[in-house]
């Protein structure tokens, strides 16, 4: 790795680039190179750097149009390996760190995380490391334990699955679902039926209480 870390961020909330790009502005090995508002520009972006070569990690929000950052994490680690990616998410762990950690990220952390947290991530990840907070230990943990206990659930679907998961239990419905992923709305009951097998739910509102009891609980203080 070159002295000095350059990072490619993909997020689509300007805001959210320009205070990244501040927090990482006071770190002196640490340099952005390059920033990209949707998934497929974040693609774009790696290939204009030459992946690895021109990059030593990718920022990368999981709430991104056109390809959210899970679909763009599973291209990165097929066509560039060698490219660490640090997550980075307003979800709270338990929902979404197991995932992307089995997908092949380096890291996850919240968006709220402290400036100096960021940092160290940026640097281990970009090493080649692993960072994971105690909050992401945790989510490890029990996902093991529920494998081990043969309990499916959250873990049981796939990645498809997991977005009309996410997205039904926002409140939207299966035509409003098929118009976001692109896909018929027999598609989508078809998704929908497969969950609510996999999750032993009957209905939508069983769903909603089931997301409510598997990481959607406010943090414990």
């Amino acid at each position: 790795m070159h002295s000095m870390i350059r990072v490619l961020i993909g997020d689509d909330h300007r805001i959210v680039r320009e205070g990244l790009k501040q927090v990482l502005a006071d770190a002196p090995d640490v340099c952005v190179v390059a920033e990209a508002p949707s998934g497929p520009e974040v693609l774009d972006q790696v290939q204009m750097q030459d992946g690895a070569t021109g990059l030593d990690l990718v920022l990368l929000d999981i709430a991104l149009p056109g390809l959210d950052g899970l679909e763009v994490l599973q291209a990165l680690r097929r066509d560039h390996p060698a490219l660490p990616v640090l997550m980075l998410s307003t979800y709270p762990e338990s929902q979404y760190a197991v995932r992307c950690i089995k997908l092949g990220a380096g890291g996850y952390l919240n968006k709220s995380a402290d400036p100096d947290d960021m940092l160290a991530a940026v640097r281990k990840v970009a090493a080649g490391g692993r960072y994971v907070t105690p909050a992401t230990a945790e989510a490890l943990a029990a996902a093991v334990g529920a494998a081990a206990a043969g309990a499916g659930g959250l873990e049981a679907l796939s990645h498809r699955e997991h977005q009309v998961f996410r997205l039904l239990t926002a409140g939207q419905s299966v035509s409003e679902i098929g118009a976001q992923l692109k896909l018929a709305p027999n598609t989508v009951s078809t998704y929908r039926a497969r969950i609510l097998e996999k999750t032993g739910t009957k209905n939508d509102v069983e769903l909603a209480l089931f997301a409510e009891r598997h990481g959607r609980r406010p943090p414990t203080a």
